[in-house]
């Protein structure tokens, strides 16, 4: 009963809309700029940080439902590209998804318990591992919401090329678990804030990988591995409820790797250039370097009228 009120819950939320994300960024914004504008408190120290990020955040929710918008998607084919996607996976020698939802099924409370967790941990995980995150672990912070970042647009890409999941071929025996138990998150076809013809990648394993990479990366707890676990549970929950292939997964776990590559370039490039624009000892000396340490290089060849105004006589 928990479960399906969670999922209605879930179905019935009104997500905000591109416009209302950016009205959001900028509000968030102007008050960012009025308390730096403001005498340093302890309050404005913590609170300014918050906002800053969350006019971020807010800021890439709106690019993120502006970019669905785009007159880009293919959705004719989605039902043959899934056919391709079981016909790749009998290649690569993956084991069907059929079997593992057919044991699944036949047992009925882990069947409840895996539309559960599909239902209600996907967001609420992520938005937990953010607040966490930028709590506890500030300076790993901003690596990992850029992963984050990186990742979804990837994912983004990649659906507009629409694929449908498995539960949609009934002609291979695959049933919707989350229906099943009446636990669907998901209106008609064609509404709510994510389709249902977008299978691959799967952005619910592209979420729990960052989440479960980003706590077993930042967290010295050793029960980081526990929180960790929500990846593997998250891939075994998408496969067995017919949301998802196991190809949708591993090109999300791709695309995260490609993510972290990427963020780690781009930060250590930046770094280089920061570097290259500071000036070196040398140059710091000859704009006004300490008069004690030019007298230490000078050595006893120098006499104090020799090192000019530095040396106070």
């Amino acid at each position: 009963m928990i479960g399906a009120s969670a999922a209605v819950l879930v179905a019935a939320t009104r997500w905000p809309t591109w416009q209302q994300g950016a009205v959001a960024c900028v509000v968030c914004a102007a008050v960012g700029l009025l308390l730096g504008r403001m005498r340093p408190t302890r309050t404005t120290e913590i609170v300014l940080p918050a906002v800053r990020e969350l006019a971020v955040l807010t800021g890439l929710y709106a690019l993120w439902r502006t970019a669905k918008l785009l007159p880009l998607v293919q959705s004719q084919g989605a039902m043959e590209r899934a056919r391709r996607i079981v016909e790749v996976q009998d290649a690569m020698g993956l084991p069907t998804e059929l079997s593992l939802q057919r044991w699944v099924v036949e047992r009925d409370p882990l069947g409840w318990l895996s539309a559960a967790y599909y239902a209600g941990m996907h967001v609420p995980a992520l938005l937990t591992f953010l607040a966490w995150m930028f709590w506890r672990h500030r300076d790993a912070y901003g690596r990992w919401r850029d992963v984050l970042a990186l990742t979804t647009a990837g994912c983004l890409l990649i659906r507009f090329q629409r694929v449908a999941p498995p539960r949609f071929l009934v002609d291979l025996g695959y049933v919707d678990l989350s229906e099943i138990h009446s636990m669907s998150v998901y209106g008609p076809v064609g509404t709510g804030v994510s389709g249902q013809f977008v299978a691959m990648p799967s952005i619910h394993v592209a979420w729990a990988a960052v989440i479960g990479f980003g706590i077993a990366a930042s967290s010295p707890s050793r029960w980081r591995w526990l929180a960790a676990a929500h990846l593997p549970v998250t891939i075994l929950v998408v496969v067995v409820t017919g949301h998802h292939w196991w190809l949708d997964g591993i090109v999300a776990l791709v695309l995260v790797a490609l993510a972290v590559v990427i963020d780690a370039v781009a930060r250590s490039g930046l770094e280089r250039w920061r570097r290259r624009g500071a000036p070196s000892p040398a140059e710091r000396s000859e704009l006004g370097g300490d008069g004690v340490e030019q007298l230490v290089v000078l050595g006893e060849r120098a006499e104090p009228g020799e090192l000019g105004d530095h040396v106070v006589r």
